[in-house]
């Protein structure tokens, strides 16, 4: 197996060597050459780093592999008249250590050693540019993610890169083409023909406690539901039923609809132009929402068949009530968008904001299987102080409408228990030293509703291309906060990365 390894490793090498002596990578009297019959060049990039990064809580608990640390990516950026094309790619290192092992056998897994990062094609047209692969693309002027920047869900599978918005961003295919106007104005279009939500662990340290407790709030939400619905006098009857029925709904598969089909398709379009000392944008934006919502369809019949379809009770019946008559499911919510930004220097301060409308197809609110319309909007900027000293500041905060229709039950409204609004403040203070090849900075976010947040101090010294870290991450606050819950998360890091 090792042998395999070294000889696709070969394999790999000598292609590429053929590769960059074919379009300019040989000696200087080749490319000299070369560049009279080919005007087509090639660059290659990437990063191979080194990290230990283990968990505070459980510091001496943790088993920790060569693999587990090392991390890399690649790209290939291929240049020619009118026209790139640029592919990156992440290193699998679980496949590769999986591949390491002696007994393992081809075929039973996929051990890709490489995952794409993104993979696309870009052709230049006089003011035209036209985009077409796997892209993160960014719309909006806001330094973190802003209610405009709607192209691509996020990985929300590891928190710790959280403030890497690249990084975390999951390349979309899509078809995206700008026009340049005059220089100071450009039309965007935007066409994504199939639709995935943002990614969350479904189980491990990461899989969010909304999750976990899903079904144990829905069937608390159905008991409540029969308890209203029926007169008082069937009370003790649904009581003493009920666990059963619970324990045969805990079991049943959640549902998700297939969003790989073109009628999960989305598109916008996007203005930006320079008036004076500002930049504005306007955008339309129609899709899906990147949080799915959880509803359950025929909860009356359920409860229909339990309170009357097994009376008097059937000792031979472990499970009253028929479970199958419920459909829990996932739900990602259409909707319109339409937001404007602006930037500008005031008062030397870069000043950025956004704001936007989002249209539901709940335009009354009284929908609970369905998300009620929301305005969302964001300030920020950053500024120069004293000894050269950075600060940027962002609030990010969503206001839902008509939010007295939004009942109490979650299994008769989605939204039922959350907030009305959801404000986070991201605070990042940065210094350079040393000819900027030592920075220091902190990374504050704080979720007021939730009282939790979550600081990430670093220290990063750079010389060349090779730079080392050495940086933390703590979750603080309340533990039922989308932040919070990370408490047992905090981490320490410390590593070095060689970028060519």
């Amino acid at each position: 197996m090792k042998n395999r390894i070294i000889f696709y490793t070969l394999l790999a090498g000598a292609a590429l060597a053929l590769y960059a002596q074919d379009f300019g990578f040989g000696s200087d009297e080749d490319i000299g050459k070369e560049a009279s019959e080919s005007s087509v060049a090639v660059k290659v990039g990437g990063e191979i780093a080194v990290e230990f990064s283990p968990y505070i809580h459980d510091f001496d608990k943790q088993i920790i592999s060569f693999w587990d640390m090392v991390s890399g990516s690649l790209n290939f950026k291929v240049t020619g008249e009118n026209v790139e094309a640029y592919a990156a790619f992440n290193l699998n290192a679980d496949a590769i250590s999986e591949l390491w092992e002696e007994d393992t056998r081809l075929g039973e897994k996929n051990y890709t050693p490489l995952i794409i990062d993104e993979a696309f094609l870009r052709g230049y047209i006089g003011p035209v540019t036209i985009e077409a692969g796997l892209r993160k693309l960014t719309w909006g002027k806001a330094d973190s993610l802003g209610p405009l920047d709607v192209i691509n869900p996020l990985d929300y599978t590891d928190l710790r890169n959280l403030t890497d918005i690249q990084a975390v961003k999951i390349a979309r295919p899509l078809f995206h083409v700008s026009w340049d106007m005059n220089g100071f104005s450009k039309i965007e279009g935007v066409f994504i023909p199939n639709f995935t939500g943002h990614r969350f662990a479904e189980e491990g340290r990461w899989a969010p406690a909304q999750y976990a407790v899903m079904r144990e709030t829905a069937a608390t939400g159905i008991l409540d539901r029969a308890l209203h619905r029926y007169p008082p006098a069937y009370a003790p009857l649904i009581q003493s039923m009920y666990p059963y029925a619970a324990a045969g709904f805990s079991d049943m598969p959640l549902e998700s609809a297939d969003m790989s089909t073109l009628e999960y398709f989305q598109t916008g379009l996007r203005f930006t132009t320079t008036v004076g000392p500002a930049d504005i944008g306007a955008q339309y934006f129609y899709g899906n929402l990147f949080r799915p919502d959880f509803s359950i369809a025929g909860v009356d019949a359920f409860l229909d068949d339990l309170v009357f379809g097994n009376y008097p009770p059937d000792p031979m019946n472990i499970y009253p009530g028929d479970p199958y008559l419920l459909s829990p499911q996932l739900k990602y919510n259409r909707y319109h968008q339409f937001g404007l930004d602006y930037a500008q220097v005031l008062f030397t301060l870069n000043v950025r904001s956004e704001v936007a409308v989002h249209l539901t197809e709940d335009r009354q609110g009284d929908d609970g299987s369905v998300r009620n319309p929301f305005i969302g909007w964001s300030l920020g900027f950053d500024r120069d102080l004293f000894w050269g000293i950075n600060i940027n500041i962002q609030c990010n905060e969503t206001i839902r409408l008509f939010n007295d229709k939004v009942g109490d039950n979650p299994v008769l409204d989605c939204e039922a228990g959350t907030d009305a609004t959801f404000t986070r403040f991201t605070l990042r203070i940065s210094k350079k030293l040393f000819r900027d090849e030592l920075e220091s900075k902190v990374t504050c976010i704080w979720d007021v509703e939730d009282s939790d947040g979550y600081i990430i101090p670093a220290l990063t010294w750079t010389v060349g291309h090779m730079s080392t870290e050495l940086s933390a991450g703590f979750f603080t606050g309340k533990e039922s906060g989308e932040l919070g819950q990370y408490w047992e998360n905090s981490f320490v890091r410390a590593g070095i990365k060689f970028s060519f």
